[in-house]
C-alpha cells in the first residue's frame, strides 16, 4: 500500500483505512457520522437556498445571481445525495442476492 500516491480526499480516505486496518482509530468517527454530516450539509444548503429565495420573492434587495447559485448548489447536492443512495441500495441488493 505504500506505493500508492494519495492526493486530496483520497489521502484522507486512505489514511483512515490504514488506521482501521492497523487497529488504531484515533479519529473516532465512523461511516454513520460522516453520512450524518453530509446530510446536514445538504439540508443547510437547501435551507440557505430557501431563505434567499424567500428574501428575493418578498422584494428584499438580494442579488439574483446569488439566489440562482444557491438554488443550483442545493439542487446539485440533493441530486448527488440521491445518486449515492441509489448506488448504496444497488450494492445492498447485490450483496443480498449473492449465493451463500
Amino acid at each position: 500500500m505504500a506505493a500508492i500516491a494519495p492526493i486530496g480526499l483520497t489521502k484522507e480516505i486512505l489514511g483512515t483505512a490504514m488506521q482501521k486496518l492497523n487497529g488504531s482509530s484515533s479519529t473516532g468517527s465512523d461511516f454513520g457520522q460522516h453520512l450524518k454530516n453530509a446530510l446536514s450539509q445538504v439540508a443547510s444548503a437547501q435551507g440557505a437556498a430557501g431563505q434567499l429565495s424567500e428574501a428575493f420573492e418578498s422584494g428584499a434587495e438580494v442579488d439574483v445571481a446569488k439566489v440562482m447559485m444557491a438554488r443550483e448548489k442545493s439542487a446539485l447536492a440533493f441530486e448527488a445525495t440521491l445518486q449515492i443512495r441509489n448506488k448504496v441500495l444497488s450494492a445492498y441488493k447485490d450483496i443480498v442476492s449473492m449465493p451463500v
